[in-house]
């Protein structure tokens, strides 16, 4: 019996390493309680913005994810840690809250004054902070709690949304890594979502494809070479990787597997314009970065600086401009 025991608590301990001491890539699973499908399209998109601005504030990096229905995977990069400067550390919290309301302008406002006069109630802030600082249990928490509690708000709702704490595996760089990021970005086509993990807006793959800086940033890390490279090497991984049979699930068919191969992996402009389009598409304006800014200012009817309007996503030199959307 308390050999039973202790089997457990072994299963259950999360395996980290310490962050002081060296980097790290763990796989993140979660499910939202009982597997019950929550997550329309404007949950999941919502989430995935909330990902981004989270990973930054905490500063590890997201390399691929997928957000289904009913739960989400997420690869994570936990870089060795480094000291956080006050200045960093205000920087990171204001992203979190990138449409601020007067309350956390003035508590911005505050919490500058606290760090620099090093008073009691800055020190106390800033040991806060510094804790969530490249940890990977601090990341998936905040975007838990972050989500949830606007889900809920949306939704007339209470209690919890997630099954359980989430899980995590710890990830060796190279073949093992690829293979996983593959599995993650492939989960579309085994739920029938789509047939090429380009088309499900929900996957880091179809963001890098889209024109993500951030979401390239990560399929290159994954793969060891720059965008222009890693693009194409990534999609052979991909095609071939999703193309072999499974016990259940779709898979991709050996046809398309056999076109991207002799395309050397490469996409035609046509599929990459039609990719970038339908991020266009889900905008509010789109143009140059002046004209974005000022139609912004217009259509909100109030006077923003450009630094601070943040929701801006760049493709070569056009910028589009997003409303926030309800979940």
């Amino acid at each position: 019996m308390f050999l039973f025991y202790l089997m457990i608590f072994v299963r259950q301990r999360r395996i980290k390493v310490d962050a002081q001491q060296g980097e790290a890539v763990y796989h993140c699973i979660s499910r939202t309680v009982n597997g019950e499908f929550l997550l329309g399209e404007k949950a999941r998109e919502y989430f995935r913005r909330q990902m981004w601005l989270v990973a930054e504030f905490c500063g590890v990096q997201v390399l691929t994810y997928a957000i289904l229905s009913n739960h989400f995977h997420i690869l994570v990069h936990v870089p060795r840690k480094q000291e956080v400067s006050d200045s960093e550390l205000l920087r990171r919290y204001e992203r979190l809250y990138p449409r601020p309301t007067k309350y956390h302008s003035a508590k911005l406002i505050v919490l500058k004054a606290a760090l620099e006069a090093n008073s009691p109630e800055g020190k106390v802030w800033r040991e806060k902070q510094l804790r969530q600082m490249g940890d990977i249990s601090a990341f998936l928490k905040l975007l838990k709690q972050r989500f949830s509690t606007a889900f809920n708000h949306r939704h007339d709702r209470f209690g919890t949304l997630w099954a359980e704490r989430f899980k995590s595996v710890l990830v060796e760089p190279g073949a093992a890594l690829q293979a996983v990021a593959a599995y993650i970005d492939l989960n579309s086509v085994r739920a029938g979502l789509a047939k090429d993990p380009k088309d499900y807006r929900f996957c880091g793959y179809a963001e890098a494809i889209g024109g993500s800086r951030s979401a390239r940033e990560g399929i290159a890390k994954i793969v060891g070479q720059p965008w222009s490279d890693a693009s194409k090497n990534y999609r052979l991984i991909l095609f071939g990787i999703g193309s072999r049979p499974v016990p259940s699930g779709a898979r991709i068919d050996q046809s398309v597997f056999r076109k991207t191969v002799l395309a050397n992996g490469a996409l035609a402009l046509s599929e990459v314009l039609r990719c970038r389009v339908s991020y266009f598409t889900r905008g509010a304006i789109l143009g140059s970065k002046e004209f974005v800014g000022e139609m912004a200012q217009y259509a909100q009817g109030v006077v923003r600086e450009a630094t601070e309007i943040t929701a801006f996503s760049n493709w070569l030199n056009l910028f589009t401009y997003r409303r926030p959307r309800e979940i």
